[in-house]
């Protein structure tokens, strides 16, 4: 029986993908960091089942979370749905964070073989994804990837909407409006979200740093001991066991998002600290262990990872990476409230804005000069640099510099959060951060 929710907030695009593979024969896998809303996203879909006139009955929702099913073996959770199943009537199987389950793939791929039904499921670590789980549903399950809230998301959550309203220009722009009708400070709001972030948790709080804390410490914890250390304990051969370097690479990766880093170098700073070994012959064994954490970080969606693309070239590049952090608010959590680096910090916005448009994104690099994203998909290309302000005219200079250099006729843009002429120069557009953020 599903507990009772005091309010369920609406994740319309996640849900809007579920419903396009409702009664497909996929299974629909939600893949994202801990607490970024994906059992509700499974309880908004069985919402709206129940109101296409699907019955209880036809409904089993299974969280691995709970002590319920804690220690339940993969045959267990086979016999346990199969004595549950309706009789003729289609079934709708929701697994939330059956990583938790050792061998879960087998039942899952028993439950679409056996019966008649419709399979979602949640996992917090990319592992689950791999292996085994490939080969046993290779082309028939589709990934679904949740993100933390958007900017838009953000203010639904917190009682405001959304509206389109003509300016004095004649230009339609969306405004922000409080539950009284009135229109919202926009900038303030912006600078809200990028201080807590958008953890969908921060709606049922005030949003004051304290309350922040708590539950930010609740998903970094949750994170680094469930979805990285139990589950390096659960495989045959444990290969991250040390949590300290494990929490100081964290640290470290937060404090340099957006900046270009290479392993070798991140390693060679850690040395230094003495909190990796290093060894005589060209230091490969701290590599290849640091290599190791950064890819867990990665599987457990703390961290994300982007590529450099040399636009002449046309090839990815194998050197300097980028790692941006999925959540601001868990970035301010680990380094302090502090209101420094906000070049980055938008710079980290703009890049999870894009993934959750639909961009495929890299780093552009053009003969000395770096573009800051290249976001492409199926529709469009686009250039892109982002910067705090575009007031300073040594500023506009800087980021205009790399976007003339690249000859195409692809669209070109310059993101910023304080612009005070958005005039378009030499083909290139620029636009303010919040009209950005509030575009669908």
């Amino acid at each position: 029986m599903l507990k009772q929710e005091a309010q369920l907030y609406q994740r319309r695009v996640y849900l809007n993908k579920l419903i396009a593979f409702q009664d497909t024969e996929p299974v629909k896998i939600i893949t994202g960091i801990r607490r970024c809303g994906k059992s509700s996203l499974l309880k908004l879909m069985i919402k709206h089942l129940l109101e296409q006139g699907k019955t209880h009955e036809q409904i089993i929702f299974m969280n691995f979370e709970s002590m319920q099913f804690s220690n339940m073996s993969v045959r267990e959770l086979y016999e346990y749905v199969k004595a549950r199943l309706p009789q003729d009537k289609k079934a709708y199987l929701f697994f939330d964070e059956i990583q938790r389950i050792e061998q879960w793939q087998d039942a899952i791929n028993s439950f679409r073989v056996d019966f008649a039904c419709d399979i979602y499921v949640t996992g917090s670590n990319a592992y689950l994804l791999s292996g085994e789980y490939a080969t046993y549903l290779a082309g028939r399950s589709v990934e679904i990837k949740m993100l933390p809230l958007s900017f838009a998301e953000f203010i639904e959550f917190q009682g405001y909407s959304i509206k389109e309203k003509k300016d004095i220009t004649g230009v339609i722009r969306k405004k922000i409006y409080d539950n009284e009708g009135d229109l919202a400070d926009a900038q303030e709001l912006l600078a809200l979200y990028m201080r807590f972030g958008g953890m969908p948790g921060l709606a049922d709080i005030n949003l004051n740093i304290d309350n922040a804390l708590v539950l930010l410490d609740g998903v970094y914890s949750t994170v680094v001991v469930r979805d990285i250390l139990e589950r390096e304990l659960r495989k045959e051969q444990r290969q991250i066991t040390d949590s300290t370097l494990l929490r100081r690479l964290i640290m470290f990766l937060a404090d340099n998002i957006g900046n270009s880093t290479s392993v070798t170098s991140i390693s060679n700073m850690l040395v230094n600290q003495k909190l990796l070994e290093n060894n005589t012959k060209k230091n490969k064994p701290a590599v290849q262990t640091l290599q190791t954490y950064i890819s867990a970080l990665l599987e457990a969606y703390v961290f994300y990872e982007i590529k450099r693309f040399d636009i002449k070239g046309k090839d990815y590049l194998r050197t300097l990476s980028k790692y941006y952090i999925v959540d601001i608010g868990l970035r301010n959590y680990l380094l302090g409230f502090r209101d420094v680096d906000t070049g980055h910090i938008i710079e980290n916005i703009v890049y999870f804005e894009l993934l959750r448009k639909g961009y495929d994104v890299a780093i552009g690099k053009i003969d000395d000069k770096e573009i800051d994203f290249i976001a492409v998909n199926a529709e469009r290309k686009i250039y892109i640099q982002v910067t705090e302000s575009m007031n300073d005219p040594a500023t506009r200079e800087r980021e205009f510099a790399p976007l003339r250099k690249v000859k195409d006729n692809y669209e070109k843009i310059i993101i910023a959060n304080e612009v005070l002429n958005t005039a378009t120069q030499d083909g290139i557009r620029i636009v303010k951060l919040i009209d950005f953020l509030l575009a669908e």
